[in-house]
């Protein structure tokens, strides 16, 4: 129940925005406004201003506005209150205005994000460093090894992990350009982005790479008890120096190790008030917290350090709109993937996968997790808006445009019909992505070592 309100609220939020936009530029032309509501269904209460009924409706999912003749065969003749009386360039720039709204949306809760306290993990901006490649997985048939770094993928040249990460789950299941540095010489090759669990359940692990997070060792922050770790007696404040001798500076990084050497006994180097002891232990194979299990050794860690941005009100602008640019041209990438086939639509997230990811943001401490899912959330639907289908706001500026070409009006029967069409393929399109969030249905749970 509370991921479902949580839902209503965040995408009542952008719909109301959205239909916002709509609204003042519709006032500004001089459109006759029927109807402005928050929610939709029945009208609960509210007030009338002028020619508008401003009302609070029974379902809290956004908003909505009517317009005077906005529907096919509503316009009366002569009326200048009606929508289609108005000029073609005016009612343009009324359907631009609700994803437009969207997008300053985004560009202020970002702008907001970077002048308050804006964490970011600090590798995931940085160079790719290796820390470790898992064997027998498509990173490790490359010949890249721990200590490399990558220096193009797919499209990329010098990537962060954060563009590897992109770039990948745009290219799932397809061979890509893939370079790195060994000992000094840059190696170029190919790698297959495999996701055997789909692109829903993708991570940069199922390829074998496992980032460098920090230049130092891994710190206990805590011990399980009955487990390997206290038994063998290390004590909250150690470090891990090395494992077999090999220096990792992740925990994923100790996990991949220790699968990969499937419960052999291991020697790990500890640091402790400025000594060095040797602990050897051996891995049990215990339950992750979901089910499943893998060699663990049985403490909790200290998260990799984070990088923390308070920005100055001009530099915040600069960055929400690199981020926002960044965050569209993406999103417009996969789209344009899709129509290709190289990205399937199974990748797309309807309401409860939408529901998901809003309540893991809700659930992660402080308000940045959520304001910045809110922000790619709105940019996501005023491209979407702007699409050329139908009943959308590109279909109408689609229309618009076409007619302006021609210099008369598209026949109003015909738009009727194609209006029809897209409604039923919108809510067949609706269906199958809601039935596909329903496959991909899963549980989140933290892993430890």
């Amino acid at each position: 129940m509370s991921t479902v309100i949580q839902l209503a609220i965040v995408l009542g939020i952008m719909v109301l925005v959205h239909e916002l936009g709509h609204f003042i530029v519709a006032k500004l032309c001089r459109v006759r406004v029927e109807v402005f509501s928050i929610g939709f269904g029945t009208r609960l209460f509210g007030f009338k201003r002028g020619d508008t009924d401003y009302r609070l409706s029974l379902l809290p999912l956004g908003g909505y506005v009517k317009m005077s003749g906005e529907m096919p065969g509503e316009t009366k003749s002569d009326d200048p209150g009606e929508l289609e009386n108005h000029p073609r360039w005016q009612r343009v720039l009324i359907a631009l205005a609700g994803p437009f709204f969207n997008f300053l949306l985004a560009i202020a809760l970002m702008t907001g994000v970077y002048m308050v306290h804006n964490e970011v993990q600090a590798y995931l901006n940085g160079p790719a460093h290796v820390d470790y490649i898992s064997q027998n997985t498509p990173a490790a048939r490359t010949g890249i090894q721990g200590g490399d770094t990558i220096v193009h993928y797919d499209t990329v040249e010098n990537p962060t992990w954060d563009q590897v990460a992109i770039r990948s789950l745009l290219n799932i299941n397809q061979n890509i350009a893939f370079s790195y540095i060994h000992n000094g010489q840059r190696i170029n090759t190919k790698l297959l982005v495999e996701a055997k669990g789909g692109a829903e359940n993708f991570a940069l692990d199922d390829l074998g790479l496992v980032p460098v997070m920090q230049g130092t060792p891994v710190q206990v922050d805590s011990l399980e008890p009955n487990m390997p770790a206290a038994a063998a007696g290390l004590k909250p404040g150690d470090k891990v120096a090395a494992i077999d001798g090999h220096q990792l500076h992740s925990v994923p990084a100790l996990l991949a190790y220790l699968q990969d050497q499937a419960g052999k006994p291991t020697d790990l180097t500890i640091l402790r008030n400025g000594q060095t002891l040797p602990i050897h232990l051996t891995p049990k194979l215990a339950d992750i917290g979901d089910g499943t299990k893998d060699y663990r050794l049985g403490f909790s860690y200290l998260p990799p350090p984070v990088k923390v941005e308070r920005l100055p009100f001009t530099q915040a602008m600069v960055a929400s709109w690199k981020f926002n640019k960044k965050g569209s041209m993406l999103i417009v990438e996969v789209l344009k993937r899709m129509f290709t086939r190289q990205v399937s639509v199974r990748s797309l997230s309807g309401p409860i996968g939408i529901g998901q990811q809003i309540h893991e943001a809700v659930d992660m401490p402080g308000w940045m997790p959520i304001i910045g899912l809110m922000a790619y959330i709105s940019l996501n639907l005023g491209i979407f808006n702007l699409l050329p289908i139908p009943i959308l706001d590109g279909g109408m500026i689609l229309f618009l445009i076409i007619e302006s070409i021609l210099r008369r009006d598209v026949n109003q029967q015909f738009k009727e019909r194609v209006y029809q069409v897209a409604f039923v393929c919108i809510i067949l399109f609706a269906a199958f992505v809601i039935f596909n969030d329903i496959t991909k249905l899963s549980i989140f749970t933290k892993v430890k070592p």
